[in-house]
């Protein structure tokens, strides 16, 4: 596995799913999460993810992100447990509403971010700018997030070459409090920009070399196409969408 990209190479049932039918699930946990903010259901819908994240064995990657979710749990419960109002008092300005809503909005960004991290862990760059394409985008536009989700693993491979050259010849990012680390790495903004720049220029070359957008009209390789389990899928998960908007509207959530 490629420590600078987060997909997964494995043989389950999710990687053998169209990307079409990826996209999907991760719209309706997008819509799910949104459906209702009741923790109990929200809870519900994280474990659900989580468990897909296991029958695909990417949870692996929950590692790289760790420290983002505490961040973003801890930020999301204590900003809106101090600025969101309440009517049951539970310590200092702390009202018990606020703490359970801020609780289910943190629940929700997590399960949205642990959404999104599944689907980039079980779907190669290539299957997403295809399964742009078949949907009708724009193949400039699927060419475009494709290069985007390549960019980030690239910068961060670059940022690590850079400081272990900067280490081997004495530069010191170690010592000294939060701020002076943060200070520390000043340094290395620079030659990662101009690293970048120039990386992005040799692409741009490279695209223009082999006639890239020359043709209004262009064939591929790559092709995909639906196969049984992705319907079932899709019935199934259509239906629990339906189920549980149901339940909303009737009161249930």
């Amino acid at each position: 596995m490629d420590p600078y990209y987060l997909y997964i190479d494995r043989d389950s049932i999710f990687h053998r799913l169209d990307p079409r039918t990826k996209m999907l699930l991760l719209l309706v946990t997008f819509v799910l999460v949104f459906i209702s903010l009741n923790p109990l259901y929200l809870l519900a819908i994280l474990l659900l993810v989580l468990l897909a994240g296991y029958v695909a064995g990417v949870l692996v990657n929950l590692r790289r992100i760790r420290f983002v979710l505490f961040m973003i749990t801890l930020v999301t419960i204590v900003l809106w447990s101090l600025f969101q109002q309440g009517t049951t008092p539970l310590f200092w300005i702390i009202e018990r509403e606020s703490v359970v809503y801020a609780v289910s909005v943190a629940i929700r960004i997590d399960t949205m971010v642990i959404a999104g991290l599944i689907f980039l862990s079980i779907t190669r760059n290539e299957d997403i700018a295809m399964a742009l394409v078949r949907i009708g985008v724009p193949y400039r536009f699927a060419f475009v997030v494709s290069t985007a989700l390549r960019l980030v693993p690239t910068i961060a491979s670059t940022t690590t070459t850079i400081t272990q050259a900067q280490r081997s010849r004495g530069l010191d990012l170690d010592t000294g409090g939060p701020i002076q680390r943060i200070k520390n790495y000043i340094p290395l903004l620079i030659p990662v920009f101009i690293s970048t720049i120039r990386s992005t220029n040799i692409f741009s070359m490279a695209l223009e070399s082999k006639g890239f957008g020359a043709m209004p009209s262009r064939t591929y390789y790559l092709q995909l196409k639906m196969v049984g389990r992705d319907f079932v899928v899709i019935f199934i998960a259509l239906g629990l969408l339906v189920f549980i908007i149901s339940a909303r509207i009737l009161g249930y959530l």
